[in-house]
């Protein structure tokens, strides 16, 4: 269970630069280039359409053939198509990313496998599969996709960063700081790496350096709202108990179904002597995600402590 990096890191779609090899024809890179203009525009249901037509029209070739004249009227399913042209990976990889956001892992994660069966150098591809080995839980699979896609491509800063978080769960701080630190080396203003940042600094007790993390990382992006949980949480740990309850606020304003938000922000009111607002808190905690029940009791009660402790 992710303690303090509730959802996942940064992965947003890398624009695959249009490498089709000759036999691809017109239409099929105009749907690609249309799908990626409606991802940009956050049009998903567009975006998955011109992806799968781009994927039917390239995969359908022959590349010693130039496609014939009604091959957009083509009936067959795109998901049972002999694939020729290597194009079709980048369409394939593209898609997952809609799909992923979707909340369609399954299918996203069968694009993705179909692109790194097309192009086993597909970089991108590697690192959709990674985020949602990660979602899973399967960290071993995730870290091993993270890895492939850096070493296909070193300037990758997303996949270092999502190997930052993979190190995070098992414990290897320091390797997920060295992640991190390349990462912020190849794209200093990823507001993502720079939230991952601050909760690597909280698991360090570096409460004043993880601020500072999570307000650069507010400063580019003003409505990421796991770095507001951050925040909230690094200031808990400097005691200041308003300051974090208004972080937990204004992360569940931009994302109300932040189970862990509710969590903290209830343990917070407790410190405040504020129980019913806190219930409420844990209930919602709760609704969102029943499996935080043991770990919620076992907060609840050191905040119980915590509180008998005080002057």
């Amino acid at each position: 269970m992710r303690k303090y990096h509730p959802v996942l890191t940064g992965f947003t779609l890398v624009l695959f630069s249009l490498s089709a090899q000759a036999q691809t024809p017109d239409s099929a890179r105009r749907f690609f280039q249309h799908g990626q203009k409606s991802f940009a525009a956050g049009n998903l249901e567009v975006a998955f359409e011109d992806y799968s037509r781009a994927i039917e029209i390239s995969s359908r070739l022959d590349s010693r053939k130039t496609a014939p004249a009604d091959l957009l009227n083509a009936a067959n399913s795109v998901d049972h198509v002999t694939v020729i042209d290597p194009f079709t990976a980048n369409a394939y990889a593209s898609r997952g990313v809609v799909r992923y956001q979707q909340h369609y892992l399954d299918d996203a994660m069968a694009d993705f496998n179909s692109a790194i069966r097309i192009s086993p150098r597909l970089a991108e591809a590697y690192l959709g599969r990674g985020v949602i080995y990660r979602i899973r839980g399967n960290l071993e699979s995730a870290g091993a996709d993270f890895d492939k896609a850096i070493s296909i491509d070193p300037r990758l800063a997303e996949a270092y960063t999502d190997r930052a978080d993979v190190r995070i769960e098992k414990g290897d701080l320091d390797g997920a700081l060295a992640d991190l630190d390349r990462a912020l080396k190849i794209k200093p203003t990823s507001p993502e790496t720079h939230s991952l940042l601050g909760y690597a600094r909280i698991l360090r007790n570096e409460p004043d350096l993880a601020i500072a993390s999570f307000d650069r990382a507010l400063e580019l992006n003003p409505q990421l709202a796991t770095a507001y949980h951050g925040r909230g949480n690094a200031r808990m740990k400097r005691g200041e108990i308003d300051r974090a309850i208004a972080d937990f606020t204004r992360a569940l304003e931009i994302n109300p179904d932040l189970s862990f938000v509710y969590m903290n922000r209830g343990l917070a009111l407790m410190l405040q002597g504020k129980d019913a607002d806190a219930q409420k808190d844990f209930e919602r905690c709760l609704a969102l995600d029943p499996g935080l029940h043991s770990e919620l009791n076992g907060r609840i009660e050191l905040a119980r402590k915590a509180r008998v402790r005080e002057p």
